[in-house]
């Protein structure tokens, strides 16, 4: 699939050929770039992969980038960036020119930020921040009218909430907040009709939203993970069931009443951080 080309290799830098063998490109008339696992560290020993106009699909996990050039915004055709596990720590702005780009993938990284215009992808579909550390601060308005955006993947990062703007984003098929803090789910999570996979496991949430029973979760083609969290005793029973039996009890009436009490709760009873786990995340480790 892959030759060797040397024009896209840096020239008379006193390299020796094993320290650049490892970074084999496509010659220019691939369409695909896989380097993962090269132990890459700068996207500079590759300076030229952003001028190969014709690259679609560019595969960077599992090296050691820090960073991100302006320069991506060149690779006008590009559908998909994979930059999993690597150590980046800001996004450049012009990454959201990129005019073809359906598919991102940022996850464990060491995001702690992400650029203000980050909301202005013309045809991003499918947005993965797993394992990250960001929360709803992070996120600018504009993100949330990013209309053709279907699957957003946001676990293991730190969010206790998710502003009410999540629930403009109409066209979700998959939204993934599991192994969060989150305590609350706005009631505008009633809106996304669309969702068909809801992830929010393993967080500190203690009720649902009634609006959440608008939503198809039940279906056979759904999927809904909603385990790991310190419920209340009705939905925890419930849960215990399947469920569909919670979806079912919280389109009750007797739930709406029953969830208007407990977003009166005071603080003493919110459930605690889990710091000790978040601590030992690899995104939380700076590089020096």
């Amino acid at each position: 699939m892959m030759t060797l080309s040397k024009s896209c290799l840096p020239s008379n830098n006193g390299c020796s050929p094993k320290s650049t063998a490892k970074h084999k490109i496509l010659d220019e008339n691939e369409n695909e770039a896989n380097l993962s696992d090269r132990g890459i560290n700068s996207l500079e020993e590759l300076p030229r992969i952003f001028y190969l106009n014709n690259i679609t699909r560019l595969t960077l996990s599992h090296n050691k980038i820090r960073a991100i050039p302006p320069s991506i915004s060149n690779m006008t055709n590009l559908e998909s960036l994979n930059l999993f596990n690597n150590q980046i720590e800001e996004l450049p702005s012009a990454i959201v020119s990129l005019p073809k780009l359906k598919i991102l993938n940022v996850g464990m990284n060491r995001l702690y930020n992400l650029p203000r215009d980050f909301g202005e992808f013309p045809v991003l579909e499918v947005l993965d921040l797993t394992y990250n550390n960001l929360d709803a601060k992070c996120f600018p308005n504009n993100f949330y009218t990013l209309e053709t955006l279907r699957a957003l993947y946001l676990g293991d990062n730190d969010f206790e909430y998710l502003p009410s703007e999540i629930g403009q984003l109409k066209n979700l098929l998959i939204l993934c907040l599991r192994d969060n803090d989150l305590l609350t789910l706005p009631r505008e999570i009633g809106q996304l009709t669309r969702i068909r996979e809801l992830h929010i496991q393993n967080n500190r949430l203690s009720a649902l939203p009634p609006e959440l029973g608008n939503l198809d979760l039940c279906s056979n083609r759904s999927v809904c993970r909603m385990e790991g969290n310190p419920w209340i005793p009705q939905i925890a029973d419930q849960l215990q069931i399947g469920v569909s039996h919670v979806m079912d009890f919280i389109r009750q009436e007797a739930y709406k009443f029953l969830y208007s009490r407990t977003q009166g709760m005071s603080s003493t009873a919110v459930p605690s951080r889990n710091d000790e786990r978040k601590s030992k995340k690899i995104s939380r480790i700076r590089v020096k």
